[in-house]
């Protein structure tokens, strides 16, 4: 590949840079907004909406990259190289669907969605592959917990915080649901190489509803209480407490 091309294939797309454009708009808004002013809560949502978005191409590109490192040239042709989340199989179900309930009900869902040739991959491969995404979004929320806790703490222009803290929260909250060996999640994607035929064959068709299964179940009182309690204790071990995160979903529903 020359530079030319390699520059061509790898730099990041316009689509993706407006969006990391709207989520600095975003925080500058909340930064500089007064304690429970709509324009601070309006600027919070920009923030964790946007930069949720910004993730969740992170999160594609990291199973993107490997793929192509281990031969998979087709994710250059697709545009998965370039970070544009248009390019993704279904925008609306992979981007659309994750953002709403990011608003309505404080849920990272996974989203995005790239076709890879993972039949040219070995076992071992093919499972890096599909770790890749989730600990793109676990590193994501160290680094974020990292910045809040040396800089945010205590430091006022809290909404501004707060907001980070949630963005911290859904990274969190999304690098476990990838993790649950579930078809048609990262988890499961990891696992699936090293099923006997036969067993994978017969997971293939539920591939499709293993997001809407985890969805139902987040909705039941006891399992909701439960996995919300665990998402807040990991987030406090990066030393910052939870009540940041609690504020900043309340913080997104601006219009309530």
């Amino acid at each position: 590949m020359t530079i030319g091309h390699a520059r061509s294939t790898f730099r990041p797309s316009p689509v993706f840079l407006g969006v990391v454009a709207i989520a600095v708009l975003g925080g500058a808004v909340a930064f500089n907004s007064e304690w429970y002013s709509v324009t601070g809560r309006v600027g919070v949502f920009v923030l964790v909406v946007a930069g949720w978005v910004v993730t969740v191409c992170l999160h594609e590109f990291a199973h993107a990259f490997l793929a192509w490192r281990h031969g998979d040239t087709d994710v250059a042709v697709r545009g998965y190289l370039t970070l544009n989340p248009l390019r993704y199989s279904h925008p609306l179900l992979s981007i659309g669907l994750p953002v709403v309930f990011i608003a309505l009900g404080g849920i990272g869902l996974p989203g995005g969605a790239v076709y890879l040739r993972t039949g040219m991959f070995s076992p071992r491969v093919q499972a890096r592959i599909s770790l890749a995404g989730p600990l793109t979004n676990a590193a994501v929320a160290i680094i974020l917990l990292v910045v809040i806790r040396t800089y945010g703490v205590d430091s006022g222009h809290e909404m501004f915080w707060d907001g980070l803290s949630f963005l911290a929260f859904l990274q969190i909250m999304a690098t476990v649901l990838n993790l649950i060996p579930v078809p048609g999640l990262d988890g499961y994607g990891a696992l699936e190489p090293f099923l006997a035929t036969h067993t994978r064959r017969q997971l293939e068709q539920f591939k499709p509803y293993g997001l809407l299964l985890l969805v139902a179940l987040l909705f039941v009182p006891q399992v909701n209480v439960i996995f919300f309690d665990a998402i807040y204790w990991l987030f406090e071990l990066g030393g910052v407490p939870s009540d940041y995160a609690a504020r900043g979903n309340f913080w997104m529903r601006w219009w309530s």
